[in-house]
């Protein structure tokens, strides 16, 4: 008999188990920093922090949207941006935007930022940059964070959001209506 020869290779960069120890940067109201603190404390206390989500388009103008795995600590089953995630301290919203794209759908684009909104009860207590970005590519979702993935109408989007929104996490719905209030129409 012999051994199983294992491939060597990455280890995923994120798990829920690591996700849990990550390092945040606590907020006051006016998103300006006030101390550093682990994600699961933060989270356990209530205290406002950074995130970054975005909204990826493809040449068609539909919106790639992620069905959060069952896995994930916040808003597990719902559908919800492109991507998103916590802003580690000392990281950049945009920096913190392309690395979420790599993680979650494997894809690097530009993206503009378009909005920026202070910490509530509707953005889960998360200072939010909002930004967006335009593709041809077909995103790769990591199965450690994503049910499914797919490229939707801005019509089926608006449909679903009135018919049934408890589908959508409520930080998803917020920057969704945001978007569209603070944003020229494009054709």
């Amino acid at each position: 008999m012999h051994e199983e020869i294992k491939k060597k290779g990455r280890k995923p960069k994120e798990t829920p188990e690591s996700r849990k120890r990550e390092i945040l940067e606590v907020v006051d109201e006016n998103c300006n920093p006030v101390t550093i603190l682990g994600r699961e404390e933060i989270h356990k206390k209530g205290f406002f922090h950074k995130a970054v989500h975005i909204f990826i388009f493809n040449e068609n103008g539909e919106i790639y949207l992620q069905k959060k795995s069952q896995a994930v600590d916040e808003n597990p089953g719902l559908w919800t941006s492109s991507a998103s995630g916590h802003v580690l301290a000392g990281e950049s919203f945009l920096i913190t935007a392309q690395r979420e794209l790599k993680e979650e759908l494997s894809i690097k684009i530009k993206l503009e930022e378009v909005l920026r909104v202070p910490p509530s009860e509707e953005t889960g207590k998360q200072c939010v940059v909002l930004f967006v970005g335009y593709t041809k590519k077909i995103p790769k979702p990591n199965p450690l964070e994503i049910e499914e993935g797919k490229f939707m109408s801005v019509e089926e989007v608006e449909r679903l959001i009135q018919t049934k929104p408890e589908i959508f996490s409520p930080t998803f719905r917020f920057l969704w209506k945001k978007y569209w209030e603070n944003i020229p129409q494009k054709s």
